[in-house]
């Protein structure tokens, strides 16, 4: 596959010596138009942007995540306000890296070939969905391949030996470490013990290492940020939205302040 904005990012971040900040946000939460405004603050200070597609089912998610997922499909919100959503911040944010991150019900009810094609159109660099392990990536990876998508793999402190060769092979854009045995939102797990896992990631591997799942803090970041190359925060965002129930400005303010802070936390000079 050649180059695509995901592997920019990367190498952006690699040549300014410091992690990339991930950040997500569930489309649609709490509805179409305040998500939209949302996602554009958050798109001012991260270098990839994860935009979740709602499902009823978020079967890897805490209640944090599951609650955005309710509140967007209460909304309303469809796979089409997805793809408009990411349309919108690709065309106000050129060069920032976008993933859509879910569950397969989502490209299996439109076709994985018709999601494929629209996601790539929206301006999406990469796709991870959660529930289609390496073993059968195959299924898919060939339409995302055909529309120049990057498959990102997950695996987690449980993932053997072989489990990790296998995601790394099928991986593209970047591998993401879940840093816990758990669901979203959880406290982040011991950061030697992550350290010593992305390690050996890294021997299977030349694609960026991510590391996510518990990172709530500028303070958790760098220190993950020190290993790793790139930080994702999920929670700590979603979280803002009904922590300023009713108020749209706050929201987006609070979302903004944190990814600055979290922004700041991964520059050299922190």
């Amino acid at each position: 596959m050649t180059e695509n904005r995901l592997d920019q990012v990367f190498s952006r971040c690699k040549q300014e010596n410091r992690a990339a900040l991930v950040g997500y946000l569930t489309a649609g939460d709490p509805n179409v138009e305040i998500s939209e405004s949302l996602l554009l603050a958050l798109a001012e200070s991260v270098d990839v942007l994860e935009i979740g597609m709602p499902f009823s089912d978020p079967m890897a998610d805490g209640p944090v995540i599951q609650q955005a997922s309710e509140r967007a499909l209460a909304a309303g919100t469809h796979m089409r306000d997805v793809f408009a959503l990411v349309a919108t911040v690709r065309q106000q944010h050129p060069d920032i890296g976008i993933v859509l991150m879910g569950y397969a019900n989502s490209p299996y009810a439109m076709g994985i070939e018709r999601f494929a094609a629209a996601s790539a159109q929206a301006g999406a660099d990469g796709v991870l969905i959660v529930d289609i392990p390496a073993e059968e990536s195959a299924i898919w990876g060939t339409h995302l391949q055909a529309h120049g998508l990057h498959r990102i793999m997950l695996l987690a402190p449980t993932s053997s030996e072989e489990r990790i060769a296998l995601a790394c092979r099928e991986a593209g854009g970047f591998i993401y470490y879940v840093s816990l045995t758990g669901i979203t939102g959880a406290d982040m797990g011991d950061i030697a013990s992550v350290q010593q896992q992305v390690a050996c990631i890294r021997r299977h591997t030349d694609l960026p290492v991510c590391v996510g799942f518990g990172i709530k803090t500028a303070q958790q970041a760098q220190a993950v940020a020190a290993f790793s190359d790139g930080v994702v925060v999920g929670s700590a965002f979603v979280a803002q939205i009904p922590a300023h129930a009713g108020d749209a400005a706050a929201m987006q303010q609070s979302i903004r302040d944190n990814a600055r802070a979290l922004r700041a936390a991964l520059s050299p000079s922190a």
